[in-house]
């Protein structure tokens, strides 16, 4: 990787450390920080399969909501402990994606968006019928996740560390997968599958391993994002939640996953902004995000590079 493309995520990390001793430490605005950096791995998994795969998900919320309903079983069971309920969130947000993505990845372009989307539906509709966890009203947690017997997770600024230490750690594995022979490989396969076939690779399974990353990432994501609010509804799952992720990677260009955490970062906050300006903030936020996609080729990544 350029030390130019690298500059930029690491001065936002260097940002996001020292934000809580430079005014951002009480209050909401840690809270939105953290939920920005949450959002911001959920953006940086779904790159991996957008930018290096060339599949469009519609249904990535997905992952997100099946880690966070995981807390929310274990929690109802009363497993609290952080190494029980983080790998186990992880291991059934990589196996919904193993089943679905082993049927959608064999199918390509608006096939595949729409595969996903239903995917992505089902899910939705599954959690908002499990009535013991609340159906359609949610479910509010017990307490948050647990390290090893403490509660530590409860401290906003313990909280808003682990985020950004698991986002640098998200970051930095899609980043090295993406510029390994795997993430050439994946470029390869969607430039040209042909040509990637006649070399010896199948670009199935390649594709499928990075949707299982992905979907394991964006789980990851869902517990945090659980801990977070200490409340999961199945709003987390709806497919406007997929598109806004979807939305976070192309405005932060789908160059690699420096542009979805610029994208991810910059949707969230400037969101947050709007929304104490005016009441009719969306009016105002959908054409500005639509000039943005439409004027800043390769997205704001592209947009500082040409800078």
């Amino acid at each position: 990787m350029k030390w130019r493309d690298a500059a930029v995520p690491l001065a936002i990390f260097a940002l996001l450390a020292i934000a809580p001793f430079a005014g951002f430490g009480q209050g909401y605005s840690l809270t939105l920080l953290s939920r920005a950096m949450i959002f911001a791995m959920a953006a940086i998994s779904l790159s991996l399969i957008v930018g290096g795969a060339g599949l469009v998900s519609l249904g990535h919320a997905a992952m997100l909501g099946v880690g966070a309903y995981a807390v929310v079983v274990l929690d109802h069971a009363r497993i609290t402990e952080a190494w029980m309920v983080v790998p186990l969130a992880i291991l059934a947000a990589a196996g919904f994606a193993a089943i679905t993505g082993a049927i959608a990845i064999r199918t390509s372009g608006v096939h595949f968006i729409m595969i996903t989307l239903a995917f992505g539906q089902m899910a939705f509709f599954a959690t908002s019928s499990l009535a013991i966890y609340g159906g359609d009203d949610g479910y509010t947690l017990y307490s948050r996740t647990a390290l090893f017997g403490s509660r530590a997770l409860e401290g906003r600024l313990f909280f808003h560390f682990a985020c950004l230490a698991l986002l640098i750690l998200c970051w930095a594995l899609v980043q090295a997968l993406l510029s390994s022979r795997f993430g050439r490989v994946l470029r390869a396969s969607h430039e040209n599958e042909t040509r990637a076939r006649a070399v010896g690779f199948e670009p199935y399974r390649y594709r499928l391993v990075a949707y299982v990353i992905a979907g394991a990432i964006g789980g990851l994501a869902g517990v945090l994002l659980a801990n977070g609010t200490e409340f999961v509804a199945p709003a987390y799952l709806t497919w406007q939640r997929s598109g806004d992720l979807l939305f976070m990677v192309i405005l932060g260009g789908t160059a690699g996953p420096h542009g979805a955490l610029m994208g991810a970062l910059a949707f969230i906050l400037i969101e947050e902004w709007l929304s104490h300006v005016t009441e009719h903030w969306r009016l105002i936020f959908g054409p500005l995000l639509i000039l943005c996609v439409y004027y800043m080729r390769g997205g704001i990544a592209g947009l500082l590079r040409r800078g």
